[in-house]
């Protein structure tokens, strides 16, 4: 099974856990616990900034989804096992 890892597209930088983004709102959580959607206000952020410096990161902004490695194998896994689950026959 293909694991997906998360990292900046432009850097490599990997997130942490306890690493946070904050809203436009001015809530803050690990935007990736949540594909980009901030949990009190629901804003979807297409884009993600890569953390400064301080982080280890580039301070780049990115498409949300780029930040996601092996994404299509990932998926194309999922999706063989719902094609492998509807062959099934169910007794």
């Amino acid at each position: 099974m293909a694991e997906v890892k998360i990292a900046c597209p432009k850097c490599d930088w990997e997130p942490q856990p306890s690493d946070h983004w904050g809203c436009t709102c001015g809530h803050s959580w690990h935007t990736f616990d949540t594909g980009g959607r901030c949990p009190k206000c629901g804003k979807i952020w297409e884009d993600t900034q890569c953390l400064g410096a301080w982080a280890g990161g580039c301070a780049q902004w990115s498409p949300h989804l780029e930040w996601y490695r092996n994404l299509d194998e990932w998926l194309k896994d999922e999706i063989e096992k719902i094609r492998t689950k509807e062959l099934t026959p169910v007794i």
